[in-house]
Order: structure tokens, then C-alpha cells, then sequence
């Protein structure tokens, strides 16, 4: 059992979970799943409290759970915050070490707080490409849009690797492999490195290279959804991009032509 271990009782509104497994993918980030509580229900897309015990209360902070609805191990990515109150702790559990989990998964990255259309755009930076791999296993996803596109923009080529790994078991899986491999385009872009896509994708939006790359026409509120997920500046800047263009915020209780997660946007 690591320090990392759950040893105070957690409080009633918290699960405990069973780490069943750890992957490192850069120095500064990493993934893990964990069990399902059989009693949790959340939709594709939303986030959860996550956490550890920190003395006698526990320590959380929310994270979007990156395995659909349907599956049995609940997945999350995360960054490695070395000052981080959680994460320099969170980043060195081990398989069955002990975290919290809250019991109410909630957010607004979900095919619910959207109108009906024809296209989606899930548009990711960072680790905010999380509740994307929620969603792009969802065969819901499929079935409402006749194309899914999902971009990734992140500042190296190793901070890549995990929205490659993703997309491949997408195509793969037996539920929504068909749907995904014949729907889904999937498109990357770096700000610090070479790469095909150079530069912020909220520059490539503006300059019409993410269309281009995609082989798409721009986006048009009419037809097209749109969910944004990454760091706080990102989602301001996408989000004027988008009222600019004609779309109108959703939520749950009132259905738009966009959406952001406001729980990350600061």
C-alpha cells in the first residue's frame, strides 16, 4: 500500500474506487482508471469530484471522466502539477491504491445541452480532450451527427500521443468501431513544434487551416455543433469565435448551438 492509500473514512457523499490501472505518458501528464461504483450513473461527457484524503477531509477537484457511459472502468487524464494540492499527490497512485469519487457526475459537454445537427466539433486542448474520449465511444454521438470531428491542439508531439490512443481503440471498439472509423476525423495541431498544423486553433479556425486540414467547409450555425474543452483563455477566445459566428450557448436546461465546460473555464 502506497502513502497515496485512502486511510481516513471518507465522508457519505464520496465512493471510494480501486485504482486498477496507471499510464504515464509524458513527465507532465498521465491517465488512470479506476473501478465503477455500481451505483454511479453519469452521460457521456460530464465531470465528477475526484480525489484523496488529505488528514481528516478529503481533497477534490473535478475531472472529466474519459470512458462512455456504458463502460464498466470509469478513465481519467490528467496533469502532473508538481505545486498542485492534488495532483502532486493524485500522479503517484498505484494500481489498487484507494481514491474518492463524488456521487453526482455532472456538466455541459453533453449531447443533451445541443440542438440537433448534422455535424459536431469537439474542439480540445490539453488534457481537455478527456470528455471528448467519452464521447466519441458513445454510439448516441454517432447516431444524432452524420460527421464527428475532433481536434487536438497541444504545444509538443508527445502530449498528442494520448488523443492518438483514443481515436485508434474508437475505431476498434465493437460497439462504435463502424460508426467511428466511417464518422469520425480526427485532426492535430501543435504551438510549440513542427507539425503538419502549426499554431493555436483558434488561429487555425480564423485563417481557415482547420478546414482546410479537415476538408470541411467553416462552420455554419445552421448545421454544425460545436463543444470546447481546455484551458480558460482558450474557451473565451472559442467562445467569442463562436457568437461571433452565429451560434448560441447551450445548457442542460435550455439546448444551444454550443457549449463549453464553465467547471474549467476559471
Amino acid at each position: 500500500m502506497t502513502e497515496t492509500n485512502v486511510h481516513a473514512a471518507p465522508p457519505p457523499n464520496l465512493y471510494t474506487a480501486r485504482v486498477d490501472s496507471v499510464r504515464h505518458f509524458t513527465d507532465k501528464l498521465f491517465g488512470f482508471t479506476c473501478e465503477r461504483p455500481a451505483a454511479l450513473r453519469f452521460r457521456s461527457g460530464e465531470f465528477v469530484m475526484i480525489g484523496l484524503m488529505n488528514g481528516e477531509r478529503p481533497l477534490l477537484r473535478a475531472y472529466s471522466i474519459a470512458s462512455p457511459s456504458w463502460d464498466d472502468q470509469l478513465a481519467f487524464y490528467s496533469i502532473k502539477a508538481p505545486n498542485g494540492p492534488l495532483t502532486s499527490r493524485l500522479q503517484n497512485i498505484r494500481p489498487g491504491d484507494e481514491i474518492l469519487l463524488g456521487r453526482k457526475p455532472t456538466g455541459t459537454l453533453v449531447l443533451d445541452a445541443l440542438t440537433p445537427g448534422r455535424r459536431l466539433f469537439l474542439l480540445s486542448t490539453g488534457t481537455g480532450v478527456a470528455p471528448f474520449a467519452s464521447l466519441i465511444r458513445e454510439p448516441e454521438t454517432y447516431a444524432r451527427y452524420e460527421q464527428v470531428f475532433l481536434t487536438h491542439t497541444c504545444r509538443t508531439q508527445p502530449e498528442l500521443e494520448y488523443s492518438r490512443e483514443i481515436v485508434s481503440a474508437a475505431c476498434k471498439d465493437p460497439l462504435v468501431g463502424e460508426e467511428a472509423t466511417r464518422q469520425l476525423r480526427y485532426i492535430t495541431s501543435l504551438t510549440r513544434g513542427d507539425h503538419a498544423l502549426e499554431g493555436r486553433i483558434t488561429a487555425l479556425i480564423q485563417n481557415g487551416a482547420l478546414f482546410d486540414a479537415l476538408q470541411a467547409n467553416p462552420f455554419d450555425p445552421a448545421y454544425d455543433r460545436i463543444m470546447i474543452c481546455g484551458g480558460a483563455p482558450m474557451l473565451q477566445d472559442l467562445k467569442q469565435i463562436a457568437v461571433a459566428a452565429g451560434f448560441v450557448e447551450g445548457a442542460n436546461h435550455e439546448p444551444g448551438t454550443f457549449v463549453i465546460e464553465r467547471a474549467f473555464a476559471g
